[in-house]
């Protein structure tokens, strides 16, 4: 498990999971409804219901990794793009981020590639003002097909004047891994969002970090 760090010349970052953290405080609330005799860890198991709730079109996506029906599930998630109303919901920042992309920034060319709509992308990045960061944003209709087709990060790659290969796709979740590894791009998959250590390895995450923020310490030496 290791990356070859002559290869990355840009980044590609997921948002939900991977920028933007889950709400700690609805999580507590939402931890007692996880009894310890059916949940082994109900903060876990509270974790990944915000994170289903706040995110819910890649959580279906990451269920559909197990069914083999992408095709129909992606489907499912372009329309709830286009269909779902405006949330008034205030994001948190996965702690550390802001630091780690003002270190990165000037040295790789980085994108957002995000299955989220445009407006919520957008809301996330303004709210933080992350936007400065950021040489391309890419957002779930940006492509013809979103992740986990590679088509998202093969058009940040084109964006962002780079090889697909010379990509790093940065996320939380399966879908991330199967689309940057489609895309022929190395990944790293973080633990402060969806995903497990054991299913992201095993959908080709080439790093595992215990969160997004760590990031620059493995690319800065």
């Amino acid at each position: 498990m290791s990356l070859d760090l002559q290869r990355v010349k840009a980044l590609c970052f997921d948002v939900d999971g991977t920028l933007s953290d889950t709400d700690d405080l609805y999580k507590q609330k939402v931890a007692r409804f996880f009894p310890k005799f059916l949940f082994g860890d109900p903060d876990h198991a509270a974790r990944r219901f915000v994170m289903w709730a706040e995110a819910p079109g890649n959580a279906l996506l990451g269920f559909a990794d197990t069914l083999g029906i992408d095709d129909e599930m992606t489907a499912i998630i372009n329309w709830m793009s286009r269909h779902r109303h405006q949330s008034s919901k205030k994001f948190l920042l996965v702690p550390g981020v802001d630091g780690m992309l003002a270190q990165l920034k000037g040295k790789y060319p980085m994108s957002v590639v995000s299955a989220r709509d445009e407006r919520g992308t957008m809301r996330f990045l303004e709210q933080f003002d992350l936007v400065k960061y950021f040489d391309v944003i890419v957002t779930g209709l940006s492509a013809e097909h979103t992740k986990p087709y590679p088509d998202p990060i093969l058009l940040a790659a084109r964006k962002m004047d780079v090889n697909p290969e010379a990509c790093l796709m940065i996320g939380d979740t399966t879908v991330d891994m199967r689309a940057g590894k489609s895309a022929g791009a190395q990944t790293v998959g973080v633990l402060c969002g969806f995903g497990e250590k054991e299913e992201l390895l095993r959908f080709g995450a080439d790093v595992i970090l215990e969160t997004t923020s760590e990031l620059a310490k493995i690319l800065i030496s």
